[in-house]
């Protein structure tokens, strides 16, 4: 029978089901209790330096222009120094088919590791808007309070203060984001004009801004669950060598009390569903719901610490490994996506190295090939010059073994 949405983590796990879903249909609304731990650690250092680099990219001038500054007005796309233009983004086909495969690759050998560790979603979520949600209304146990208790002047002012700061974070995000097309500079300018001068950037604004506010106020890990591909693929990436996060049912059955010698580790105390952002029971196997976020290991850990037994009943390792077995690194998946991975490098390089800096294109133009008139024959060229440096560039046009009396004009 399931339990009041203010207690999820009590209810019986339904394998047939969405985790956030109850028997009735209604939605279920997570509340993950906050975890800490060597993953956890190293997740919230590695977040925080993708946050920094998200928000620095558009500050950090390279050969004059941001390191990443998507100019579509001026069809000029200028990424770390380089810049291309729109006749080259032929080559942004290898750049996403590299960064599938690599994808492919990583899953292939640590499973989902992507979606709990380096996702955008993952990381705005899980280290923005739910800090600010644990600061402002506590952890998970607060929270569920806060939500069964009535509409109180302090529920209230919580709740105000909880949705302003995340529509204010919405709306950062944003114009960040927009700011990586038309450079912080030119923001800056738009932010001082009338929003009518510049309407298609402040549409675009605003529709993020709204659109971010419902996915992390309210829609959350529904994204990970419904929308996201990623997950529904990666029992076609994955086999039993992955090494994904498992839990040890050899060492952790039967489930009992930490007083019973004849049950296993696992003491039943749901601290790693309390823990997980999707809010599965990591005992029943890998699932389609599981981000690799590795709460459960710290929050398993943390209560082996305390019963002074083995850590490690959740862990990284692969199906074989759990099951007595040893993990095979060298499988024909991982021979075929390093193939993949090297000829796309292969012929991503020879691609870049046919790009140059200056180019010339002499066409000739409409109409007839040639007029004769009294001074002789006359032939008319479009010649169109193009170059991707960042700085005035002056052309000296000559005619190569040209014949006596040719004339250059225009």
């Amino acid at each position: 029978m399931t339990a009041p949405s203010s207690s999820p983590q009590k209810r019986k796990p339904n394998l047939d089901s969405v985790t956030t879903i109850n028997d009735d249909g209604s939605r279920l609304f997570l509340h993950p209790a906050d975890v800490s731990g060597r993953f956890t650690f190293f997740r919230r250092v590695f977040g925080a330096l993708l946050l920094l680099i998200y928000v620095s990219l558009p500050w950090i001038y390279i050969n004059g222009n941001p390191a990443v500054f998507l100019d579509v007005a001026e069809r000029r796309f200028h990424l770390f120094g380089l810049t291309f233009l729109a006749k080259d983004l032929y080559l942004s086909f290898f750049v996403i088919s590299g960064l599938g495969f690599t994808l492919f690759y990583v899953t292939a050998l640590f499973g989902r590791l992507w979606c709990g560790w380096a996702c955008p979603y993952t990381v705005f979520l899980e280290h923005v808007f739910r800090r600010i949600e644990r600061w402002i209304e506590g952890d998970a146990p607060a929270r569920r309070k806060l939500d069964a208790a009535p509409w109180t002047p302090q529920k209230i002012a919580k709740r105000v203060a909880k949705h302003a700061a995340f529509f204010l974070c919405a709306t950062l995000i944003a114009h960040i984001f927009l700011s990586y097309f038309v450079s912080l500079k030119a923001l800056y300018g738009f932010m001082h004009e009338s929003p009518f001068n510049h309407l298609g950037a402040f549409g675009v604004v605003a529709f993020l801004s709204i659109v971010l506010y419902f996915c992390f106020s309210w829609f959350r890990e529904q994204f990970c669950i419904i929308l996201c591909p990623y997950g529904r693929i990666q029992s076609a990436l994955t086999d039993e060598h992955t090494v994904v996060i498992g839990y040890d049912g050899k060492r952790g059955e039967p489930r009992g009390k930490a007083s019973n010698p004849d049950a296993g580790d696992c003491i039943d105390c749901h601290r790693c569903v309390n823990v997980c952002p999707t809010g599965i029971d990591i005992r029943n196997g890998l699932q389609l719901e599981c981000i690799g976020c590795a709460a459960c290991i710290d929050a398993c850990d943390d209560v082996m610490a305390k019963l002074k037994r083995p850590k490690g009943l959740i862990r990284y390792d692969s199906e074989t490994a759990l099951e007595g077995g040893k993990t095979r690194w060298l499988r024909p998946r991982v021979f075929l996506y390093t193939f993949f991975l090297a000829a796309g490098a292969v012929a991503m390089m020879f691609a870049v190295n046919s790009i140059h800096s200056t180019q010339a294109t002499l066409t000739r133009m409409r109409g007839q090939p040639h007029y004769v008139t009294a001074e002789g024959v006359r032939n008319q060229y479009n010649l169109f010059l193009e170059t991707k440096l960042n700085e005035e560039t002056e052309f000296t046009v000559k005619v190569a073994d040209a014949p006596k009396g040719l004339q250059v004009s225009g």
